[in-house]
């Protein structure tokens, strides 16, 4: 695993490429947050270049979309999501609720990438795939 990304193999000894965008719609860090060596994952072959040998795959295409992950959650209920992402302008925090959703929390002081917070879904904006949240 690097930085940018995971190298996998698919098979046959054939290596591809999972950049860490195709990992998740939530940014992370580093591919192990989600993985780690030796795990067996399902990915998605995004693009084949057999003039340079390479292979690009997917990882957060196989995780569901928006509706589909969306449908799980109510408004007006609490939920544990994952600090993603705090704002430097003091704007909000992305907090992410699943590996494909992320919603967006009014800004906290003190909370760090990585950590656990429950927070209260204040409104589900379905026409502008929009979660507003509250840290609890």
């Amino acid at each position: 695993m690097r930085k940018f990304g995971a190298f996998v193999e698919i098979g046959g000894g054939i290596v591809g490429l999972l950049h860490i965008e195709d990992i998740s719609v939530s940014r992370i860090k580093s591919p192990e947050e989600r993985f780690y060596i030796g795990q067996k994952i399902n990915v998605m072959i995004k693009s084949i270049d057999t003039d340079n040998d390479k292979i690009v795959l997917s990882y957060k295409e196989l995780l569901g979309n928006w509706e589909e992950n969306i449908e799980e959650y109510n408004e007006k209920t609490i939920v544990e999501g994952i600090v993603k992402e705090t704002d430097k302008y003091k704007n909000g925090i992305f907090i992410e609720l699943k590996p494909n959703l992320v919603g967006l929390a009014e800004y906290k002081e003190g909370l760090e990438y990585g950590q656990k917070v429950n927070v209260y879904i204040k409104k589900i904006i379905k026409d502008r795939k929009k979660i507003k949240l509250l840290i609890v």
